[in-house]
C-alpha cells in the first residue's frame, strides 16, 4: 500500500493506494496516528483504494474517534461502489461523512 499526502491549509488529505487489509493496516495505522497527533482535519481520498477489510474498518473507526476527541473532522471522498457497499453493510455510512469528490470534502472543512 502506498500513501499519497497533501496539505490544504489546516486539512491533511491522505490517499491510500491498493488494499487496506490485515497486512497493510498496521503500517497505515502507525502513519495515520502520527499525522493525527498534529492534524485534526482529515480527508481520506479512496479513489485508488481497491479493497477494504474489517481491519481497515477498525482503523477508520479509531481515526474517527481520535479526530472527534480533538473536535476535528474526518471526511471520506471518491469512494468506489465496492468500498461504499462494505461501508454500508458494516453500518459505517451512518458513522462517517462521505462525499463524492475531493473538492467537496475540502470545501466542507473549516478554513
Amino acid at each position: 500500500m502506498e500513501l499519497h499526502e497533501s496539505h490544504h491549509g489546516k486539512v491533511l488529505v491522505i490517499a491510500p493506494q491498493g488494499r487496506l487489509d490485515s497486512t497493510t493496516a498496521p503500517v497505515f495505522e502507525k502513519q495515520l496516528m502520527e499525522r493525527l497527533a498534529t492534524c485534526s482535519h482529515l480527508v481520506l481520498d479512496f479513489s485508488a483504494l481497491d479493497f477494504l477489510s474489517s481491519a481497515g474498518l477498525r482503523l477508520l473507526l479509531m481515526a474517527a474517534k481520535q479526530i472527534g476527541k480533538d473536535e476535528g473532522r474526518l471526511i471520506l471522498c471518491q469512494v468506489s461502489q465496492p468500498i461504499r457497499e462494505v461501508l454500508e453493510i458494516s453500518g459505517f455510512l451512518g458513522l462517517l461523512e462521505v462525499v463524492d469528490t475531493r473538492a467537496q470534502a475540502l470545501e466542507a472543512m473549516p478554513s
